[in-house]
């Protein structure tokens, strides 16, 4: 783990400062050549951030004005360079991620963490859908390798596709077997969970008998001042 603190942990900027490494580009440049290289699988992309992110490097002065480019009619590009400072920035940051495990708060997991307020047997149907689309996700996964096979893609182009791919089987196997843990009440998983849902409505409901008296006592007080008027 690291407690760097960097200005930005957006991995749009890191995707930048990357591609101006490479060489000079201005911002449609970037977005076609990302999208040429299928990047936007694994990095949010769209015009209005990218610009947002640029204007960002700009004033940390990792990136910079070259040239500003004008072809008759057509509006002004600007193309950017990479300064040494962003240099430096994009090298250390890259160190960082790749060596550093970070953690994550995937939705699924928040989900998990909460599961207690849905009963047992809804999860059962829901948990099937999910290995279901899990199952379907896999299946591209396999049809973009074979695709990547064919065109001869050096691996180190679709490395992120392989890790994407390691990420779903891993969660389509945990899925599969939570599924089968509740279905046995493995550990008193299920038993325990159905008797725990059963106190919690119980205190839900006992909650709402104590509140009823003074929800009529409200209403009989606006009747009253209603009347009154």
């Amino acid at each position: 783990m690291t407690d760097t603190k960097r200005p930005f942990s957006n991995p749009l900027a890191l995707a930048i400062l990357v591609l101006l490494y490479e060489r000079p580009m201005h911002p449609y440049e970037m977005a076609t050549t990302m999208r040429e290289r299928r990047k936007e699988s694994s990095i949010k992309l769209n015009y209005g951030s990218l610009y947002t992110v640029i204007e960002q490097l700009l004033r940390e002065h990792f990136i910079a004005v070259r040239e500003v480019l004008k072809e008759g009619k057509r509006p002004e590009k600007t193309v950017y360079e990479l300064t040494p400072s962003g240099e430096t920035e994009s090298i250390d940051w890259m160190r960082e991620l790749v060596s550093s495990p970070v953690k994550e708060y995937p939705m699924f997991e928040a989900a998990i963490s909460l599961l207690p307020v849905l009963p047992p047997e809804e999860v059962l149907g829901l948990l099937e859908i999910r290995i279901g689309l899990l199952k379907r996700t896999i299946e591209e996964c396999d049809e973009e390798d074979r695709i990547c096979r064919e065109m001869n893609l050096p691996r180190l182009f679709s490395l992120e596709g392989e890790y994407y791919k390691a990420i779903t089987l891993a969660e389509y196997k945990f899925s599969k077997d939570l599924l089968s843990d509740i279905k046995r009440d493995a550990g008193g998983l299920r038993s325990g969970w159905t008797e725990m849902r059963k106190q919690l409505l119980a205190a839900k409901a006992g909650a709402r008998k104590k509140q009823t008296p003074l929800t009529a006592i409200r209403k009989n007080q606006k009747r009253k001042r209603t009347t009154s008027r």
